[in-house]
């Protein structure tokens, strides 16, 4: 990744427990997170550092029952 390269997108993905990052420079990257408090921690840490612009999550998966 390029040094000037920025943060332009985080997807939060509440049913993976995963964060998909995507920089200025075409590069993406997944985190996942092992345990719920792992994950509440750094989704915690992105509405922080975040703007509403950037930060953005998944539709949350429904089973048709």
């Amino acid at each position: 990744m390029d040094d000037d390269a920025w943060l332009t997108r985080c997807v939060v993905n509440t049913t993976a427990r995963s964060f998909r990052l995507y920089s200025s420079d075409g590069h993406e990257r997944e985190i996942s997170c092992d345990t719920p408090e792992e994950f509440m921690n750094v989704l915690q840490l992105c509405r922080e550092m975040l703007d509403e612009d950037t930060l953005a999550y998944t539709n949350p998966l429904v089973s048709k029952s």
